[in-house]
């Protein structure tokens, strides 16, 4: 499998998750509409981190205040934890139960 299917399964598997993940991650932000808001990767308060929660866009993030931004929950958390976007893939993988590989196969 490749790592671009990796991602894609992690990703899929974690838009259901994704405002319980903000909450964890951000803790200082809240749910306004269809966003999670909070005043930056760190997660405090504030509204310059907008995370989509829903929609076609769901799991694209930007920091409007660094420029920082991102299309999936991977690039988030890697973003979060200033980690490669492959570990972030992992424990992300892991914290969501699947395999490595996103699925099994084989």
């Amino acid at each position: 499998m490749t790592a671009h299917a990796d991602f894609a399964a992690v990703n899929a598997a974690a838009l259901p998750a994704l405002e319980a993940l903000c909450g964890r991650w951000l803790p200082g932000g809240r749910r306004i509409g269809p966003e999670w808001r909070c005043g930056s990767l760190a997660g405090e308060e504030g509204g310059s981190l907008g995370v989509r929660l829903t929609g076609r866009r769901a799991g694209c993030w930007a920091d409007f205040a660094t420029g920082e931004k991102g299309g999936d929950a991977v690039s988030l958390a890697a973003a979060i934890f200033r980690i490669s976007q492959v570990e972030a893939a992992r424990r992300l993988a892991t914290m969501l139960g699947l395999t490595p590989e996103g699925n099994r196969h084989g």
